[in-house]
């Protein structure tokens, strides 16, 4: 008997001394012997005294370097790499131009995939009411995903609250809560459910413009209320205490909200003078309401389509990405992964149709913004810095040189003997930007940066439709196939 509880006893301490849940071995993902490595006395190289003086004799040896330092010390690289013949190559003229409109100004938000998703709508809505320009409230979407993403965050919370702190789907979504970001299917399931207004039924506030203060006050209390929910889990709290709680913190992200924004309209008078100076009137409406009326494209027959060219993605298959949303119950984050040449062919067709198209892209490399010209040889790095840069653009996904950051309207394509050539891009960033808002987007930047587009069913070929039934393949949610959603991009810009 008391052998036995002797060995009780040790094993209760033995079990007290491990760590519960495994929260060591995630804890302490970097082995001691690394640290042995690279301490005082390890194996791993120091940079010695001999390496410095044989990189600046390197340096020194090639006349060359001197020259770019020279240059490069005293004006932008951007302007030094700047390949001139790919710049007076680009003409603005396009054989398919739909764009007859203003562009749009996201100002300093990262409100691009709503933007992006409002001017496609509102082509058909500005014909629909005879109008020379017309915008929905961006605000007005920007306000409801705000709230259903809140939603969203805290129940994914409560669904990974077992798991210990430093957990890296947990501290994932606790770096990116709440960002400005969104996707496709998100700006689809905010207008299902929440409708649209006109931009004069919520206009844009301080705080829409220019969200970054906001969000910070937002995140604060997220964050503070995600250690709320996962410390009365840890305490046993059941599943009805847990969301009685994140309705109070719900309330809370509600106010701060409609103090920054204003309060969304749940109705509102319509009236207009369309460009022939007839008045019309539609009285009193509601957002969904308004949204039956005036969109004219049916958002249940779009599907994402994604080229994601690491092997491990396939061609022909459909994934998605854990805890990537807004909506619960909406519209599910899928993609359908299709080679390049396939997406080009069905932007050019849609475009050919009479339709813009909205996709997601790399828009930070080989870009001038001024110029407004995207072109895969725009800059000369290479010859600047006499070094190759190497790597394709799966390796840029893989080493996380490359990932989806802005998304965009095609608003024009160039066809030279059946095959596009160039792309006209409406982008969000004002008439200040580019040519008077509009860029330039060369085929060959099209082949390396481009990511997704917003295509309709039915310009799939046979096989790829019948791919879209297959169940998606679950991603991991810090994949690069979700940055867009969680990108603060055009704050830099």
């Amino acid at each position: 008997m008391k052998r036995s509880l002797l060995m009780t006893g040790l094993l209760t301490l033995a079990m007290s001394l491990m760590p519960a849940d495994g929260a060591d071995a995630n804890r302490n993902e970097v082995p001691d012997y690394v640290l042995e490595k690279f301490t005082s006395g390890g194996t791993a190289e120091n940079l010695q005294p001999k390496h410095i003086r044989l990189m600046q004799e390197a340096f020194d040896n090639i006349p060359h370097n001197r020259q770019m330092q020279n240059a490069v010390t005293v004006t932008s690289v951007d302007n030094l790499a700047l390949n001139r013949a790919v710049m007076t190559s680009l003409d603005d003229s396009f054989s398919c131009k739909l764009d007859d409109w203003s562009v749009t100004n996201q100002k300093r938000s990262g409100r691009c995939w709503i933007f992006a998703g409002t001017n496609l709508l509102r082509v058909g809505a500005m014909n629909k009411m005879n109008l020379k320009d017309f915008e929905f409230s961006q605000s007005y979407i920007f306000f409801w995903d705000k709230i259903e993403r809140t939603n969203y965050f805290l129940e994914s919370i409560i669904d990974t609250a077992d798991r210990p702190d430093g957990d890296r789907t947990v501290d994932f979504l606790l770096a990116n809560v709440l960002s400005d970001g969104g996707q496709w299917n998100m700006f689809v399931s905010i207008v299902k459910k929440h409708g649209l207004v006109p931009k004069t039924a919520m206009p844009e506030s301080e705080s829409s413009s220019n969200s970054s203060m906001m969000n910070n006050i937002l995140k604060a209390k997220l964050r503070e209320g995600a250690k709320r929910l996962r410390d009365m889990q840890g305490n046993g709290a059941g599943i009805a205490e847990l969301r009685n709680a994140k309705h109070e913190i719900l309330t809370v992200i509600y106010r701060i909200l409609s103090i920054h924004m204003g309060t969304p309209p749940s109705r509102f008078e319509w009236q207009w003078r369309d460009k022939d100076n007839k008045f019309h009137r539609d009285g009193e409406m509601t957002p969904q309401e308004f949204t039956t009326k005036y969109v004219t494209l049916n958002l249940d027959e779009y599907v994402c389509l994604v080229h994601d060219p690491r092997p491990s993605s396939s061609f022909g298959r459909t994934f998605t990405v854990a805890y990537l949303g807004n909506v619960i119950g909406g519209e599910p984050v899928k993609y359908l992964n299709v080679d390049i040449d396939m997406m080009k062919k069905i932007a050019m067709r849609t475009i050919l149709d009479g339709q813009p198209v909205w996709f997601g892209c790399d828009c930070s490399k080989q870009m001038d913004r001024d110029l407004g010209l995207w072109d895969s040889r725009l800059f000369d790095y290479e010859s600047v810095y006499d070094t190759k840069f190497a790597l394709n653009k799966a390796d840029r996904l893989i080493y996380h040189q490359s990932r989806m950051n802005h998304a965009m309207l095609f608003t024009g394509v160039d066809v030279v003997d059946g095959k596009s050539r160039r792309w006209r891009v409406e982008n969000s960033w004002s008439d200040e930007s580019g040519r008077k808002g509009f860029f330039i987007m060369d085929d060959s930047w099209f082949d390396e940066f481009m990511f997704e587009i917003a295509a309709q069913k039915s310009y799939l070929p046979e096989n790829l439709q019948k791919a879209l039934t297959l169940k998606p393949i679950v991603l991991p949610p810090w994949d690069p196939m979700g940055s867009l959603a969680y990108c603060e991009f055009a704050r830099i810009y």
